[in-house]
């Protein structure tokens, strides 16, 4: 790391120059050559997944891909307006000449009518779509709705609705950014000091989205992965940077000239930013073995921004360390002197609860407890157009399908029926009529056939919504108990659709997230083992984050599935937490947590070498890393936060608990229940078994050993 500082300083402009070239490339070639993002959900081996491949064997392509509506509703009766209804029919097949549009004045569309024939929709089919193709589709949609929309007629578009209608006003990127740049400013005092952290973040944001976007030409890459992959290179960028910036400064205040500077802040600072960055990007990648198309595109792309984030964080920011100089300091803001030896309120603050461990660490513990208490009510799945904003085209279109047809209208279950030699139509019908008595079932459509009779398609519409827990047992009832107890041995059948795909997906993260929480916990207790040589201190660091994880969880739950502060915040109704969310907030949360905790178990760990006395450790341990971990924290809650003023519930949800996360993580974890744990534990904390000290490899961060450390 000191030979990459001093190569960095002598050849500084060529760095800068490099980088400018590095991110100018990556947008460019990902202009031209990026890839389309694809939100496929499907597992292979599903049963949701089979009854996709069994309808398009038999034809109905159109039914197993993307589907949207029309939804029409008129107080007087639709029947008045079925002049309307044909001509807006002939506009969609006009429009979009390859669809299966379906009318709910035809036969086949009869189950499109309401009972009051006052609500009907429009269903236009098609074979499954890439993103950029449905993007068009919801257009045409939406500008068949406004040409025919009049007070007589309410017109809406469901299914694709909701995602033609983005956002209005700035990026919540831009208001992440401009909030980190008033924390900066304020932390800093210094206008050159507070643009450092900010380019770095803005150099990782740029080059991690045009990753994203080339890398969704050899992998399945979501919607959301570029976002989130830019959310997370913004806040690691300016996290890791404030670092280096801060130790930069106070080298200079202890003497040390600007090239010296540079060295002793990437040697110290640089090396915890190098850990850190590595740690996120492990944990990352570790969301590849979920083995889920989806999960491994986002994992791929914030992995790839987290690593370009870090390099820059070592190698550009020190050639603009270099540039600056003693410059770091101008354009002051307010007058503040800065020593090597400040932080007198976070010491006095580690004082108080070293004093007095027992009720702070009992008290701090309990309150995450109780954060984490709603965890127990955890459902997964995904949300749909009803969980919207009544704003939304989506959210209206779904709640007059809802009025008119029933809640379970919005989520119907598609059964696919292969018919076997040796078995008929009476064996479809048989199959129907079990299903329609089931419980929580309101109503089945009259089997469809296909042209050659071997593939029947029926669609059971529950009594309840697609998000109602209700609905997820019904589809566990209905292939475990119903059909296999009527369908025999002469049909093949599958329960799918999008309200089944949800379920399974659901299913498959839940199985397996104890297992991957269990690798994440593992990797993260060897890593601070081998670091800071002692066990005890390492089992603390694991526990207590997995302590702040389950707060953040518990306030996930409380504010988007039971619907605490919905309203409030505008989120619109409250669903089961996305499925995809848990996995990706313990491999995040985890590896940003390292950041804060080897920032300041490597001070505590070098003052205690230095004196041996583990309270004084602890004690300036904190004074010297609150000020910059409470600015790092304050920063990455406003990013992280600033997605909840978005449009995407799926980002809301995801920066909601990101924020929360490093929140409770930074001042009830870092300030009360550490000082308290360490100084309850004493030497203990870095007591190490011989052979246990013999088998790990030895990694040096920020604090060189000295006769303590190499025992």
């Amino acid at each position: 790391m000191e030979g990459l500082a001093r190569i960095c300083q002598r050849a500084r402009w060529f760095v800068v120059a490099g980088w400018i070239l590095v991110v100018v490339a990556l947008s460019a070639l990902s202009g031209t050559f990026g890839g389309e993002t694809s939100d496929d959900y499907e597992l292979p081996g599903s049963q949701s997944a089979r009854a996709v491949q069994i309808l398009e064997d038999g034809g109905f392509s159109s039914d197993a891909g993307t589907q949207a509506q029309l939804v029409v509703h008129s107080d007087d009766g639709l029947d008045e307006e079925r002049a309307q209804v044909a001509s807006m029919v002939a506009e969609v097949e006009d429009r979009v000449p390859d669809a299966n549009v379906v009318s709910p004045f035809v036969p086949e569309g009869a189950h499109q009518l309401s009972p009051d024939r006052t609500t009907g929709y429009v269903t236009v089919g098609l074979p499954t779509q890439d993103a950029e193709a449905t993007a068009e589709l919801g257009d045409d949609l939406n500008e068949v709705r406004d040409s025919f929309a009049s007070d007589d007629l309410t017109v809406e578009v469901g299914g694709l609705g909701a995602e033609q209608e983005g956002e209005s006003g700035p990026p919540s990127e831009l208001i992440g950014v401009l909030a980190a740049m008033v924390i900066l400013l304020f932390a800093f005092g210094s206008v050159f000091a507070m643009v450092l952290p900010i380019l770095v973040g803005v150099v990782g944001a740029a080059s991690g989205v045009a990753l994203v976007s080339l890398g969704a030409r050899a992998v399945d890459m979501p919607s959301f992965a570029a976002p989130v992959a830019a959310m997370i290179a913004i806040g690691v960028g300016i996290d890791y940077a404030l670092l280096v910036v801060t130790r930069y400064r106070e080298a200079l205040a202890g003497g040390a000239n600007p090239a010296r500077a540079v060295v002793v802040a990437q040697t110290t600072a640089g090396r915890s930013v190098l850990f850190a960055g590595v740690t996120v990007v492990i944990a990352s990648l570790g969301l590849v073995l979920m083995d889920l198309k989806v999960i491994t595109g986002v994992a791929l792309g914030i992995a790839g921004s987290v690593l370009v984030t870090m390099l820059a964080a070592v190698t550009l920011l020190p050639a603009m360390l270099a540039i600056t100089g003693r410059r770091i300091d101008r354009l002051s803001v307010h007058r503040r002197r800065t020593t090597s030896d400040g932080g007198q309120l976070a010491r006095r603050w580690s004082r108080v609860v070293q004093r007095r461990p027992w009720p702070a660490a009992i008290a701090a513990t309990a309150v995450l407890v109780l954060l984490t208490l709603p965890v127990l009510d955890l459902r997964l799945g995904f949300s749909d157009a009803g969980t919207r904003p009544t704003s939304d085209t989506g959210r209206r279109a779904y709640d007059l399908v809802a009025e008119g047809f029933g809640p379970g209208a919005n989520g119907p279950l598609v059964v696919a029926a292969a018919v076997q030699e040796g078995a008929g139509t009476e064996d479809v019908e048989a199959l129907a009529d079990a299903l329609a008595a089931t419980p929580g079932v309101a109503a089945t459509t009259p089997p469809v056939f296909s042209e050659s009779g071997d593939v029947a398609l029926l669609q059971v519409i529950p009594t309840t919504g697609p998000q109602d827990e209700a609905t997820a047992d019904l589809v566990h009832r209905l292939r475990d108990d119903v059909v296999p107890a009527s369908a025999g041995d002469g049909l093949e059948v599958a329960v799918g659709g999008a309200t089944a795909a949800a379920v399974d997906f659901a299913d498959y993260t839940a199985e397996r997230l104890p297992l991957f929480l269990a690798v994440v916990l593992g990797a993260a207790l060897v890593l601070l083992v081998a670091v800071f040589r002692g066990l005890a201190v390492a089992v603390k660091a694991v526990l207590v984050n997995l302590l702040s994880l389950g707060a953040a969880f518990g306030a996930v739950v409380a504010v988007f599935q039971w619907g605490w502060g919905v309203e409030l915040l505008d989120l619109g109704a409250s669903a089961p937490i996305e499925a995809w969310v848990p996995m990706m907030m313990i491999a995040i949360v985890f590896g940003l947590s390292m950041d804060y905790e080897v920032f300041l178990l490597s001070r505590v760990r070098e003052e205690y070498d230095r004196t041996g006395d583990n309270a004084t450790a602890v004690a300036e341990g904190l004074a010297r890393t609150a000020r910059v971990i409470s600015a790092a924290a304050a920063i990455m809650v406003c990013v992280f936060g600033s997605f909840v003023l978005g449009s995407s519930r799926e980002l809301q949800l995801f920066g909601f608990g990101l924020a929360f996360a490093v929140f409770i993580d930074a001042t009830l974890v870092r300030l009360v229940l550490v000082p308290a744990v360490m100084e309850l534990l004493g030497d203990r904390n870095w007591w190490l078994p011989r052979w246990l000290d013999r088998a790990l490899p030895r990694l040096t961060i920020e604090a060189s050993r000295g006769p303590r450390g190499d025992r």
